[in-house]
């Protein structure tokens, strides 16, 4: 249904390219409606009727209702399709993926990439910026151990999992992160870029 959802975010934004990614892969009709960031327009009393938290991306019903957080979203929109399954344990699953992605990734890959890439790396965000490069790597480590023996993150199954890993994963380099040795993490990039349906992260200040 054309104009059924309406998505609220910034396609640099690897937690809003998690919700454009899905809604690709699904064929779900929405419109895009840029959100900057940098010029605090998510701190604005209209966004913020949207979202109290004030962080893109936000997802408009068709009721009229506001669902924010990536994977809350991505949660929503995946029921009922093949990439968030029915059974329960494999359910879970795809939920310790996301927590992981959210507690022990994206603190670290996410924070050091905006530190480079959204502010240019300012002199005194430097310690931070180099600091989040353990933690990052540590992050990777994990993936990479569990991608030599699975294809995806629920073994053979794509699933939102995956996309949630993937959004700030495949542009770590853009904080830092030299991924050059990292070879299942690679070969798992190859095989989710081959979904139909997959869309590039656009690199530059520009939007869907």
């Amino acid at each position: 249904m054309a104009g059924k959802y309406k998505v609220f975010g910034d396609m640099l934004s690897g937690n809003c390219y998690k919700i454009k990614l899905l809604m690709q892969f699904l064929e779900i009709e929405h419109q895009w409606f840029h959100i900057d960031i940098l010029a605090q327009e998510s701190h604005t009393k209209a966004f913020k009727q949207m979202n109290p938290n004030a962080k893109i991306p936000v997802l408009e019903l068709a009721t009229g209702e506001y669902l924010w957080e990536s994977n809350a979203i991505l949660n929503y929109l995946a029921q009922g399709t093949k990439f968030l399954p029915e059974d329960k344990l494999k359910r879970a699953k795809v939920l310790q993926w996301q927590f992981f992605e959210q507690y022990s990734h994206e603190p670290y890959i996410a924070t050091a990439r905006y530190i480079n890439k959204y502010l240019g790396l300012p002199k005194e965000r430097e310690a931070e910026y180099y600091g989040k490069q353990d933690g990052g790597h540590k992050a990777l480590d994990v993936m990479e151990n569990y991608l030599g023996n699975n294809q995806f993150f629920l073994g053979s199954d794509v699933t939102i999992a995956d996309i949630s890993l993937y959004a700030y994963t495949h542009v770590a380099d853009e904080g830092g992160f030299d991924l050059s040795n990292y070879t299942n993490i690679k070969r798992w990039f190859r095989d989710f870029e081959s979904i139909p349906g997959y869309l590039k992260m656009l690199r530059e200040n520009a939007y869907l």
